[in-house]
């Protein structure tokens, strides 16, 4: 499939790349794709919940009625979870969410987001760039140019650069990253990815490994 390169002003270069076949064309695997989403959404959970038990909760621990006799059920202390004020039963408790998925697994999962991607057309190749200062005005004409304007963009770049990634900031519909850092769920959460020349090349490198 081949995508004509354009410049920050939206016009062709008269260049163009062809996405590669393996990492762009593929049949896309949507289980593997869920796997690597949920493992994505996961690690970003604290884990930091907690709810008290009932050897937690504070109150007398006299028992409240005699064992036999009474004509209800047996009732002990007046933290039992059956009580208004007791403690939980099986209640949430610190943990670490995070999961095991082989390398693998998340490089099909990636090459599967982006084959989804150039099927729809939601690819735009833009000429490498760079932005003298941090100027948020000026990264919304360039996605204007680019006619990415009103849609939730991902702008993919080869590498750090400061200027852009703090002139997007601010924006809710745009998002900078490193094509190192690309992963599942940012690919599938935008409409349309913006990615330089160089950041193919990245991208070929790290999923044809």
């Amino acid at each position: 499939m081949e995508i004509s390169v354009l410049n920050i002003n939206g016009q062709e270069t008269g260049r163009k790349v062809t996405l590669n076949e393996s990492v762009f064309g593929i049949e896309p695997n949507d289980h593997v794709i869920y796997l690597d989403v949920k493992q994505f959404l996961a690690n970003q959970r604290q884990g930091t919940h907690k709810a008290k038990e009932r050897s937690e909760v504070s109150g007398s621990t006299r028992k409240l009625g005699r064992q036999k006799g009474g004509g209800g059920a047996r009732r002990g202390d007046i933290n039992s979870p059956l009580l208004v004020g007791g403690g939980r039963v099986f209640g949430p408790k610190p943990r670490d969410y995070r999961f095991k998925l082989n390398k693998k697994v998340k490089a099909l999962a990636r090459k599967s987001a982006l084959s989804y991607k150039a099927q729809e057309n939601a690819i735009v190749v833009v000429e490498d760039f760079n932005m003298e200062a941090p100027k948020t005005k000026e990264f919304i004409n360039i996605a204007k140019n680019l006619k990415v304007d009103g849609k939730k963009s991902l702008f993919v770049l080869p590498t750090a650069n400061k200027n852009v990634y703090l002139s997007a900031r601010n924006l809710q519909r745009s998002k900078v990253m490193l094509a190192s850092n690309l992963n599942t769920y940012n690919v599938l959460n935008a409409d349309v990815l913006v990615v330089t020349e160089e950041s193919l090349k990245t991208i070929d490198g790290i999923l044809n490994k």
